[in-house]
């Protein structure tokens, strides 16, 4: 893969140098491991799981585990047509080379990228096609929170690990280790597997005439999902991988695990059980270190139902200080309604303000009891006034369309209640911007609505066209909507049985990946092959009888389904049932001898048992109703917070301009494939990690003080780059130079740290000088030899006129102005300077249109392999 990287997209993706990513040397180690995430890089970056099991394997220095993501739709094109197998993000190791090919799979969207994956990896699909010789094939092997009911994944994967993986992964890897050693086949490695708690072998499994899994080993009859019982133990990652751009790019530290607030729809809430935490100085120790290995400018904490976290506001009066002095946002996703109090919402509003989300579910109190969410209406107008009290100005809401026994006035409710908090302020002061989003319910395995029907696609568009004529001329609100297909899909995939497995790779044969993402949904392939293979979408979306075989029920969750029962009788009577944290417990078989009870009662206490200083007074039995009350004017009207009295967004003494350097430093190998917008935001956190006291802009969302030369393009390789820093407090030139040399990236070296005049702006070269060589892709390449030719012809004119596309539309300028000088090295290569006195181009756009006679620019730019030697500026310098 290595090689094709000048012509992949985005080949920053593929480069494997991440600041944290583990390069071990692969004859030293005894076990390569492969962990595989069927989406984009973007995506696969975001999820905490994989970085969990990244940070545990590769803490044992015999193994090394590596990253591997689906390529995109285009690359993955480009790897076919040269021949060339899905790697490693680390080493370039092709998928079949590994001993152990481990998936994460979150959602049922993802299956055809599994196999889309395996395919490109030379891996043959289904696991009875796969040699017994594990040397010759890995191991395939998957976990993650979609598999308590991934039966359509059956004849694919070796093995599944069932429930947390923190100590389910070693132990397996730990069994392919001796099998590798001892030599055994790949059946003899999974019968030897099928006694490691958590893991569950579906070849070992066979559907009888019923469609019911029968068992081929007694001691394998009921697989168990496995939990972590000391969440403060367990492993986590300090030294995590730094993405280069992702959709979550921040420090997510997962602080509890576990959710007891029952909500009936939610497949997490059920089967994380029971709720764990970790204590307040595992959190800031594990803090404190991730931030110094990392970098990261933002911080978010992690769990199912964050604001129930028992200790979270001494927890965040420790964070939120350190935020605001070293410009750090704070994320806390998952925030349920009135979890928070008026002390934690006042600091967090000190710190950069986006919007709020909130997820009240349904509009009608009568509908949101039937879900067991626990939440009024007159709590979710109390929380959105304490948020235009301290200054949030936007709102989302979250709602869910055909929810059991929902009717078209639960539907307007949805509407009603969103005008509501619209106008929660009260006349006077500004409306909140409120955006609706409806998700389309789809019944998932092990909640008390596994046995209810999914409403059909028609019916999902006929509730949200009520809801959005409900919305139509109204003023600060806004309606969204998820994909009915891609929900209806969705149903469909999350309680199949097996025989969607031959339909899931029809769907990949033709063409069906990425199905998660809208662009480029098509819902055909599907429908096309349910018909294939005489199946109907109705067989997996209709509703159950309570006493019909379940395709999931040779699986334990850590749910009774007697307990699922109760919730689903009581969810038709109206009935809400209580936290069972504070209240009486309902024997749902979550907690036993080996999860341990919970931690919550514990977790706001010192180490000598005494109530901490700052403890949450949320733990306490009626903490929904302990809301804080908004300051109001004489005429009763919410204080809003306006520009005036806003609190500064920024420190002044964050603001101080002591110091500004100009560092200089290559920018080869991987690092090359960097744009500019991903430069800037390693060198942000590198500068973080360098512990470099960095001034800051001010305003609304201030910044570290940086400047940069002349972008690069992407691919090409430099000598000679530099950035500006301005430093807030002295620091001498050798002291920046050692810190950063030892946080920047593979292929920046910093070649010299330079002081510049702090008042002037930083001065860009009028000259650069080149070196220019050929490749190969493939074993195509260009002769030297003729593009020395292009470059004397090109010399030889007077002008040479050419037009591009600007922002400003199409501009047409002489390009021969720029070439100063060029000539050719004893090695073969030509070396030339380029004049920027008069305006700037694209250096390898000025190549490629040189040697235009030599083929078309796509080509061109995966065969020139130009880099940069130097710098030249107006007073003579030369650098570095």
């Amino acid at each position: 893969m290595r090689a094709l990287l000048p012509i992949l997209p985005r080949p920053s993706r593929y480069a494997g140098i991440e600041e944290g990513a583990c390069h071990k040397d692969p004859a030293q180690v005894r076990l390569r491991v492969g962990l595989a995430f069927p989406d984009t890089y973007e995506v696969g970056m975001s999820y905490l799981g994989q970085k969990i099991l990244y940070g545990i394997v590769n803490s044992h220095a015999s193994w090394w585990a590596e990253r591997v993501m689906a390529p995109e739709r285009e690359a993955g094109d480009i790897l076919r047509q040269h021949g060339c197998p899905l790697g490693t993000l680390e080493s370039g190791t092709p998928l079949r080379d590994l001993h152990c090919l481990s998936f994460s799979i979150t959602h049922e969207l993802c299956y055809t990228n599994v196999l889309y994956m395996l395919e490109l990896g030379n891996i043959p699909l289904r696991t009875a096609d796969r040699p017994q010789d594990l040397r010759r094939c890995p191991l395939v092997i998957a976990g993650g929170g979609a598999l308590l009911s991934a039966e359509p994944l059956a004849p694919f994967i070796d093995l599944m690990v069932l429930g947390d993986g923190e100590e389910s992964l070693p132990d397996v890897l730990r069994l392919l280790e001796q099998a590798l050693d001892e030599g055994w086949t790949r059946d003899r490695c999974l019968e030897e597997a099928r006694h490691i708690p958590g893991v569950y072998i579906p070849s070992f499994f066979t559907p009888d005439a019923e469609g019911r899994l029968q068992p081929r080993f007694a001691d394998h009859a009921r697989p168990a999902r496995r939990i972590v019982a000391d969440f403060d133990k367990v492993a986590y990652p300090t030294s995590q991988v730094v993405p280069i751009g992702a959709v979550h790019n921040r420090l997510s530290l997962e602080i509890a695990r576990g959710c007891t607030r029952g909500c009936r729809f939610c497949h997490a809430g059920m089967v994380y059980r029971p709720v764990r935490e970790r204590s307040l100085d595992t959190i800031t120790g594990l803090l404190d270190d991730c931030l110094k290995k990392t970098g990261f400018d933002e911080i978010s904490f992690l769990s199912l139902s964050t604001g129930d976290f028992s200790a979270l506001k001494t927890l965040s009066h420790g964070v939120l200080g350190r935020c605001a002095q070293e410009q750090i946002s704070l994320s806390l996703p998952s925030l349920r309604v009135g979890s928070i109090d008026d002390e934690i919402m006042q600091r967090m509003s000190d710190l950069r303000r986006t919007g709020c989300t909130l997820a009240p579910e349904a509009g009608s109190q009568r509908l949101r009891d039937v879900i067991n969410k626990g939440v009024t209406e007159e709590q979710v107008l109390l929380h959105v006034q304490k948020l235009l009290e301290y200054g949030w100005r936007q709102v989302k809401l979250y709602f869910m369309i055909g929810l059991p026994t929902e009717t078209d006035e639960d539907l307007r409710a949805i509407a009603d209640l969103c005008r509501k908090v619209r106008d929660a302020a009260g006349k006077g002061n500004p409306r909140l911007q409120v955006t609706a989003a409806l998700s389309p319910f789809v019944p998932k395995p092990f909640t008390p609505f596994q046995w209810v029907e999914q409403i059909s696609q028609e019916e999902i568009q006929r509730r949200v066209q009520l809801v959005r004529d409900e919305f139509r001329g109204q003023k600060f609100l806004k309606l969204r909507w998820h994909e009915p297909a891609m929900s209806h899909l969705e149903g469909i995939l999350s309680r199949a049985d097996r025989r969607l497995a031959d339909v899931v790779e029809k769907v990949y044969r033709k063409g069906g990946i990425f199905t998660s993402w809208i662009e480029g949904f098509d819902l055909a392939p599907w429908l096309e092959a349910l018909e294939e293979c005489s199946l109907t979408a109705d067989e997996f979306t209709r509703a159950r009888s309570m006493d019909e075989y379940l395709p999931w029920e040779h699986l334990e969750a850590g749910i009774s389904p007697e307990f699922l029962r109760r919730e689903y009788e009581r969810a038709l009577a109206g009935k809400v049932t209580e936290d069972c944290r504070y209240h009486a417990c309902r024997q749902c078989g979550a907690c036993d001898t080996k999860a341990g009870p919970s931690r919550m009662p514990h977790a706001s206490l010192g180490a000598d048992g005494r109530p901490l200083e700052h403890h949450n007074r949320l733990v306490f039995p009626q903490r929904d109703q302990q809301a804080h009350q908004p300051a109001r004017d004489e005429e009763g009207r919410i204080i809003c917070r306006t520009h005036e009295n806003k609190p500064p967004q920024i420190a002044p003494e964050l603001a101080v301009k002591a110091v500004q350097y100009r560092i200089w430093h290559t920018k080869t190998g991987g690092s090359s494939y960097l744009s500019q917008l991903e430069l800037q935001a390693i060198l942000d956190r590198a500068l973080r990690r360098a512990d470099l006291p960095m001034a800051f802009s001010q305003g609304f969302h201030p910044m570290p003080l940086i400047s940069f030369g002349r972008a690069l393009p992407v691919g090409m390789e430099s000598r000679a780059e530099w950035f500006a820093i301005t430093l807030r407090a002295p620091m001498s030139a050798a002291e920046v130079h050692a810190r950063l040399a030892a946080a920047l990236p593979t292929g920046m070296a910093v070649i010299r740290v330079e002081e510049v005049d702090k008042s002037r702006r930083t001065e860009q070269s009028v000259a650069e000088t080149f070196r220019l060589r050929t490749g190969s892709v493939d074993g195509e390449g260009l002769p030297m030899t003729s593009v020395r030719d292009c470059f004397a012809a090109f010399a030889a004119r007077e002008s040479v006129m050419l037009t591009r596309e600007t922002k400003k539309g199409p501009r047409t300028s002489d390009i021969r102005r720029h070439l100063l000088r060029w000539k050719e090295l004893e090695d073969g290569s030509l070396e030339f300077s380029l004049d920027w006195s008069d305006g700037y181009l694209s250096p390898l756009l000025l190549c490629t249109s040189i040697c235009a006679p030599l083929g078309d620019e796509s080509r061109l730019r995966a065969l020139l392999r130009l880099g940069k030697t130097a710098q030249h500026f107006a007073d003579g310098q030369v650098c570095p």
